[in-house]
């Protein structure tokens, strides 16, 4: 543990400005986290010792409730507005209204996950995030965009770009102050939007599976990020759905229960390589791309359409005749894959912590205390260019590096723009193993080694990664921390966090 005070806990930006300059008067360094559920990533730990957290969960408000409307398609959110929280308020009061949800806990924050550049279902969280309200290192309350004219303003909440230099983007990622409100766009639902499942034929090929799907992605066939999951990522995100629907529905237990499990998993993984992505808009827009789609794919993936109406069909379906094997693996694999599918109408789950929960025996643990449990996650994920034999290849060397320390690599490969992806990669082992944990920090190392041998980096880092990825010789990095000195001169804000010490 690297921060041993207790948190400051703030309910308003009132709160914040006056620890932040009660801060810069006794000399602390303050942590801010929203909800702290930054998993694998480093949680509410801070990246160097003698921090005090301040924990911002408190503030949970959605400022301009009673202004969102389809034609006012923005949410004034605090930090602590978790994403289970917006689409609760959504569906009750503007269910015409969705947003950009991650694969996440439902209890994580909206404002945290953007501001560390976070991917969503739909595309970057950075995007899903402007005018933001800042108390800076220095005590100083500062508006980005057109907040700056004030809340009175009709362009305060709805113009994402104001006049003159931009400085939203200095706080994605950085450490120059707290933001305690944002702008958070919201999205209209779709006439029709269904999810479509891609089942790669030969691991060989993955390359040009990518290529494909970069291409549909220029094209806007496929709006969506197309996520692109190897098979122990599928299995893990599935197993736990599964087995709780052929334990509790099926009665089954033991050597019986896992070749059920087997099997289900072969229907949704058949091969290494599985991707899941989303195409959206008219019914006759829908049809065209999914033509297109399935043109694209012939002889190289399976092409599956996933709508809720077909999957309680089949649920409904292959319930009934579940006593028959080839039925029971069906409605096993409809059954887990169902909560996944809600991320693509705005639906956050907590099924891929839960499923991390089961793996390592603690599936009556909530998703929000997933720190309490054994799983250990560590993250390396490198943004990567968008050429699909590159992407095949260096994946290739960084499971090599895996199976080297005796561990598998869990990975997906997010479509999330035109012109590269991101590699969401990650270790699990046992927390309350003292030499499992070193061997995860010691593969983690190599991991990170092996992306900077390649001239390449993560997207997202670690909070122990800091120190490493701040080289004080790189004139970037030496100006950043020129740029603290005018935002946060005592260093009181995150000290070492995307910055040089």
């Amino acid at each position: 543990m690297l921060s041993e005070a207790p948190p400051k806990r703030c309910h308003d930006r009132a709160e914040v400005l006056r620890l932040v300059q009660e801060a810069n008067r006794r000399g602390w360094a303050l942590y801010p986290y929203s909800t702290g559920l930054n998993w694998g990533y480093g949680g509410s730990q801070p990246p160097r010792a003698g921090c005090v957290p301040v924990d911002l969960s408190g503030m949970k408000r959605i400022l301009n409730a009673d202004q969102i409307s389809v034609s006012h398609p923005v949410a004034v959110i605090e930090p602590g507005v978790t994403q289970g929280q917006l689409a609760d308020f959504l569906a009750e009061r503007h269910p015409g209204l969705s947003f950009n949800v991650t694969g996440s806990a439902r209890g994580t924050s909206l404002i945290g996950n953007a501001l560390d550049r976070g991917v969503g279902y739909l595309g970057p969280r950075r995007e899903d995030l402007f005018g933001l309200e800042v108390v800076t290192g220095r005590g100083d309350l500062l508006h980005t965009g057109f907040r700056r004219l004030g809340e009175h303003s009709e362009l305060a909440n709805l113009h994402p770009y104001g006049l003159g230099p931009m400085l939203d983007g200095l706080f994605f990622q950085g450490n120059f102050g707290i933001v305690t409100s944002a702008c958070f766009r919201l999205l209209p639902r779709l006439p029709e939007q269904v999810a479509v499942s891609l089942a790669l034929h030969d691991a060989n090929r993955l390359g040009e599976f990518i290529d494909v799907l970069a291409a549909l992605k220029r094209e806007n066939v496929m709006h969506s990020v197309t996520h692109i999951g190897n098979q122990a990522r599928t299995r893990a995100s599935l197993s736990h759905g599964m087995h709780g629907y052929l334990a509790s529905r099926c009665g089954l237990s033991g050597a019986e229960l896992d070749r059920a499990l087997e099997l289900a998993l072969e229907v949704v993984a058949p091969g290494e390589w599985t991707s899941l992505g989303g195409v959206g808009g008219t019914a006759a827009q829908v049809r065209s791309a999914m033509s297109e789609v399935r043109h694209r794919m012939r002889g190289l993936a399976r092409v599956m359409v996933v709508t809720e109406e077909r999957l309680n069909l089949g649920l409904k379906l292959f319930d009934a005749l579940r006593k028959w094997p080839f039925a029971r693996a069906q409605a096993a694999a409809i059954s887990a894959v169902m909560p996944l599918h809600g991320l693509a109408v705005g639906r956050p789950t907590d099924v891929a912590i839960d499923n991390l929960l089961w793996k390592f025996g603690q599936p009556h643990l909530p998703a929000v205390r997933f720190e309490d449990s054994r799983c250990g996650v560590l993250f390396v994920s490198p943004a990567l260019p968008m050429r699909g034999a590159y992407v095949q290849n260096f994946i290739a060397e960084m499971v090599a590096v895996a199976e080297r320390f005796g561990h598998t690599l869990f990975t997906t490969l997010n479509i999330e723009t035109p012109l590269a992806l991101v590699a969401i990669c990650n270790l699990l082992f046992d927390r309350e193993s003292e030499s499992e944990r070193q061997r995860a920090l010691d593969c983690a190392t190599a991991l990170q080694a092996l992306v900077r041998e390649r001239g390449l980096s993560v997207y997202r880092a670690r909070a122990d990664m800091m120190g490493e990825i701040a080289d004080p010789a790189d004139p970037y990095w030496r100006l950043v921390r020129e740029l603290k000195q005018v935002f946060d001169p005592n260093n009181v804000i995150a000290p070492g966090r995307y910055n040089l010490p």
